[in-house]
């Protein structure tokens, strides 16, 4: 999975799971205390988030961080089974690398994701 690709479904999800709960971007860039410009590039793929801002979605969201990355997939048919459990995997390995992440984190976010997109590359 690509940089691109990852911001694509982290943008998505962030849509979908606001869209839910009925909240323009900014009552939810309220909620997490960020500015809805910002918000708002993120949703749209140009922005990232620190690993901070993506805890605060989840916990007003009332969602697990990595359901932020798990790719709105088509109806599961066999063949694609294992391809949506290797994204599932992806998306809890994800979910522990930010969990175990520090402020220092924060700087080398984009590294860790394009270490962790590689690996799920070669598998």
């Amino acid at each position: 999975m690509e940089e691109k690709e990852l911001r694509s479904v982290l943008a998505g999800n962030i849509k979908k799971y606001r869209s839910r709960r009925g909240w323009s971007q900014l009552l939810l860039s309220e909620k997490i205390d960020i500015s809805a410009n910002y918000l708002s590039a993120v949703e749209n793929g140009k922005g990232w988030v620190t690993p901070l801002t993506l805890v605060k979605l989840a916990n007003v969201l009332d969602i697990d961080v990595f359901e932020l990355f798990l790719p709105i997939l088509p109806i599961i048919s066999s063949q694609n089974e294992l391809e949506t459990e290797k994204m599932r995997r992806f998306a809890r390995d994800m979910a522990l690398a930010l969990e175990n992440s520090t402020a220092e984190a924060n700087n080398s976010f984009k590294d860790t994701i394009a270490k962790v997109s590689k690996e799920y590359l070669r598998n």
